[in-house]
């Protein structure tokens, strides 16, 4: 690819399955987990730490009511997207029509703190015009997900909850094998702070 990839990181879901054990003012993109390289970091900050310097286009999709993910992402040199809904189709066309010049996006949940810098890299490699590249551990498609430069028109088209998966039969999906079950592992309760 020519022209740079770029990362959108999606943080505008409200988590309400963690709201409901923690407690409704508690926002796991803020909880402290211990990230796979022994750091105890607030989620968020260990999924935009993970991803590498390489992509230069990095963007933030979140709401309004979160004032201190947006103060870390902009900290962390992320533009920050900021939109009324929580709906995961709605926060990927938000961010991709933020940058729609690129050549690719890689689409990262930023409630997945324990995928490997490395992973990632083999994601991106997989990437091209007209392929997704997706990782998969142990026969499970996982996080994140690049997507080429022909899928920018059906990224920005995806509304409401539906994530990008129905893109997958319009193009070359290219599995990327991983021996990282960070890739599978989302902080959906507060149980899953703690990588086993």
């Amino acid at each position: 690819m020519s022209e740079p990839m770029g990362v959108i990181v999606l943080a505008a879901g409200q988590g309400s399955r963690f709201r409901q054990v923690a407690g409704a003012n508690k926002d796991k993109l803020l909880a402290d987990c211990t990230g796979r390289d022994g750091a105890v970091r607030s989620v968020i900050e260990h999924v935009l730490l993970s991803l590498p310097a390489s992509l230069l286009r990095r963007v933030v999709v979140t709401t309004e009511d979160r004032p201190q993910v947006i103060r870390l992402a902009q900290a962390f040199g992320f533009e920050v997207v900021v939109i009324e809904s929580t709906g995961m189709g709605d926060s990927i066309a938000a961010g991709v029509a933020a940058c729609p010049q690129l050549d690719g996006w890689l689409i990262v949940l930023g409630d997945m703190p324990f995928i490997l810098p490395s992973t990632i890299e083999k994601v991106l490699a997989g990437v091209a015009d007209d392929a997704i590249s997706v990782p998969v551990h142990e026969g499970e498609l996982g996080h994140p997900v690049a997507f080429g430069r022909s899928f920018g028109a059906g990224l920005m088209a995806l509304s409401g909850d539906r994530g990008a998966r129905p893109l997958f039969a319009q193009g070359r999906v290219v599995e990327v094998a991983v021996d990282d079950p960070g890739v599978l592992w989302d902080v959906d309760v507060p149980a899953k702070l703690v990588f086993a």
